[in-house]
C-alpha cells in the first residue's frame, strides 16, 4: 500500500523553479531513496513534501492530500524530518532536544520512547544530561535521527545523513536506520550523496537530474544501469 504518493510536483524558490514535475511513490515500510548531483533538487524534494516551501502538484500521505498543508499539522499526522545539517539545538541539552521532537505527542508514550531511542543510540543515554552543542558529529547526527523518532513517525525524511561523518560512524548509523526500519516499521526516504551507501540500504532509487526524475526502479536495477554506475558509483 502507498504511504507517500507524489505527483507532478513543482516547488520553487522566490522566481526560480526548482522542482519540474516530481512523481514518485513510497510503500508501507520501504526504504527509497533519491539520488543524484549538488543542485538537482534532492533537499527541495524533502522540504516541498514538508511543506516548507511553495508548491505546485499532489502530495498524498497515508491518502489525505497534504498539498497546502502546515508543516506542523504534516509531522502530527506522522512525518518525520531530519534535515541537513541535523538542526541540533546546540544551547539544549541531549534529553531536551528529544523532548522537542515529541512536542507534537499528546499520548502518555513519551517516556517509555525515551528508552526505545536509548537502546538505539546508547550514546545518547551516557550524554542526555550534556549541552547537544558539545556532542561530536557522529553524536550530533544520533540525536537528529532520535528527535524525529520521538515523534512516533510513520515516515522519516533523511538528509544527507552521512554528511561529514567518519566511515565507521555512517556504517554504524546506517546499520541502526535499518533496524528501525525492520523492527519499528518506519518507512524511509532518503536523500545522499555517498550512492553505493544509498543503494545498499534501499530498495528503491529515484535519479534527481535538474529538477525532474530521469531514472526509476528497483536498487538492483538502478546500480546496473551503465550511466548511473559511471556517474554515481564510480566503475
Amino acid at each position: 500500500m502507498a504511504l507517500l504518493e507524489v505527483s507532478d510536483l513543482h516547488a520553487a524558490y522566490g522566481p526560480t523553479t526548482v522542482l519540474h514535475g516530481v512523481s514518485f511513490t513510497i510503500d508501507e515500510g520501504q526504504i527509497t531513496t533519491i539520488l543524484g548531483a549538488n543542485g538537482a533538487g534532492k533537499t527541495t524534494t524533502l522540504r516541498a513534501i514538508c511543506g516548507l516551501l511553495r508548491t505546485s502538484g499532489d502530495v498524498r500521505f497515508q491518502g489525505e492530500r497534504i498539498t497546502g498543508k502546515s508543516t506542523e499539522d504534516i509531522v502530527r499526522m506522522g512525518m518525520g524530518h531530519v534535515p541537513e545539517g541535523r538542526g541540533t539545538f546546540f544551547h539544549l541539552t541531549v534529553e531536551e532536544n528529544l523532548r522537542l521532537g515529541a512536542y507534537t505527542r499528546r499520548d502518555k508514550g513519551v517516556d517509555a520512547d525515551f528508552e526505545r531511542v536509548y537502546q538505539y543510540f546508547p550514546q545518547l543515554q551516557e550524554r542526555k544530561h550534556q549541552q547537544a552543542g558539545t556532542l561530536s558529529g557522529g553524536e550530533q547526527q544520533m540525536l537528529a535521527i532520535s528527535r524525529a523518532l520521538m515523534m512516533r513517525p510513520k515516515l522519516m525524511l533523511l538528509d544527507e545523513p552521512s554528511f561529514g561523518l567518519a566511515p565507521l560512524i555512517v556504517q554504524d548509523i546506517f546499520r541502526i536506520m535499518r533496524e528501525i526500519n525492520e523492527r519499528d516499521g518506519v518507512s524511509m526516504l532518503l536523500v545522499e550523496q555517498n550512492a553505493s551507501l544509498a543503494l545498499n540500504l534501499a530498495s528503491h532509487a529515484y535519479l534527481l537530474e535538474t529538477g525532474s526524475v530521469v531514472i526509476s526502479g528497483s536498487t538492483d536495477e538502478i546500480r546496473q544501469n551503465e550511466s548511473v554506475r559511471k556517474s554515481y558509483l564510480g566503475y
